[in-house]
């Protein structure tokens, strides 16, 4: 067994157990710590296929700007967990039978032609000068630029929902409104008063 193989394992077992972790964690916090832990994994996983573009992308764009918006949701939304749990055990066996219908969708997956190992012919090292980030740039934007526009249109509006959700109005707080700042006049806010002179006796 190769050392790429051996690691592709460990770090598949890291990935799995992290997202088992995202599910089953009580805390929301924790949950999205498991998550970090899930796209870092998934990160190497993709420098041992030799996608490195990916690899780098999955932590800066996830780990860096979706994770940390998750987290500024969570913290700024105060979300009542125990409320959350309450229709938990009502909802399980519907959440079972979704589970179990992914898993034999999983099985028979796995089990098709595709995925003989003896079947599938060994891979071909790409050339010296080859870049997976340009045939990555080059379907991206031709193939599916129509769905990489709409993605990014979905996180742009995800990310303006939370920012909608975190603002909340406070009473008792001293405001003024921009135009209003702007309309003052000199003779508005200053007055010149005369005082006579003392002298001293």
């Amino acid at each position: 067994m190769q050392i790429s193989t051996i690691f592709f394992y460990v770090l598949a077992t890291i990935l799995v157990a992290s997202g088992l972790m995202v599910i089953v964690s009580r805390n929301a916090i924790h949950s999205a710590l498991f998550l970090v832990l899930a796209f870092f994994t998934s990160g190497a996983i993709w420098m041992l296929l030799h996608a490195e573009f990916l690899a780098i992308a999955i932590v800066l764009i996830y780990v860096g700007a979706v994770m940390v918006l998750f987290l500024f949701v969570v913290m700024m939304l105060d979300i009542n967990i125990e409320k959350i749990r309450e229709g938990f055990w009502r909802y399980l066996p519907v959440g079972l039978i979704v589970a179990l219908v992914m898993v034999g969708e999983m099985i028979a997956v796995l089990n098709g032609a595709y995925f003989q190992l003896e079947q599938v012919p060994p891979p071909v090292p790409p050339p010296v000068a080859h870049s997976n980030t340009q045939d990555l740039a080059r379907e991206l934007f031709t193939n599916y630029a129509y769905p990489f526009e709409i993605a990014s249109l979905i996180l742009l509006v995800a990310m303006i929902a939370a920012v909608a959700l975190t603002f909340r109005r406070r009473g008792g707080l001293k405001s003024v409104h921009p135009a209003d700042q702007i309309a003052v006049k000199a003779a508005d806010r200053m007055r010149i008063v005369s005082m006579p002179s003392v002298g001293k006796d």
